[in-house]
């Protein structure tokens, strides 16, 4: 779905937390940033993505990687998710899909025979320097820590 790739400039980008904190590409700058973007807040797969890293957030921390998940979901549903499942780390409310566009995960699914737009759930590593290191299209969601710290 992304035209993004190893080695490619990581798009910048800025976007507000569950709490109205602004986060751009340029403070990550210096350490390895692992952004998921992910369909829907409080649902199973979501849930079980964020919750497994959740559960690795110190190996998370002890290897220098800050983690930012990106949904379209409001503010108050992000904030709801992070309660809670006690997630240590913030989530974009990207209402506007300005990042969800920039990182190129907006697009046409299938479900149960339907289609409609919507977030592929997609993760990026990116490096010290803002170059992509690694991109996730097939994302194990009970597994993910596992895919991004190999």
């Amino acid at each position: 779905m992304t035209t993004l790739k190893k080695g490619d400039k990581a798009p910048s980008f800025s976007g507000l937390d569950q709490n109205g904190k602004k986060h751009t590409l340029e403070d990550y700058i210096g350490k390895k940033l692992v952004v998921f973007f992910y369909p829907k807040a409080s649902t199973p797969g979501c849930t079980a993505e964020a919750c497994d890293l959740r559960d690795n957030f110190e190996r998370f921390k002890a290897n220098n990687y800050t983690l930012l998940g990106v949904s379209a979901d409001s503010a108050k549903a992000q904030t709801k998710f992070i309660e809670k499942h006690e997630l240590p780390f913030p989530l974009l409310a990207d209402e506007n899909k300005s990042v969800i566009e920039a990182f190129g995960v907006w697009g046409p699914k299938k479900f149960m025979g339907r289609e409609y737009d919507g977030i592929h759930r997609t993760t990026f590593i990116i490096d010290e320097n803002g170059i992509i290191d690694e991109v996730i299209e097939k994302v194990k969601t009970k597994e993910h820590a596992a895919q991004i710290l190999k």
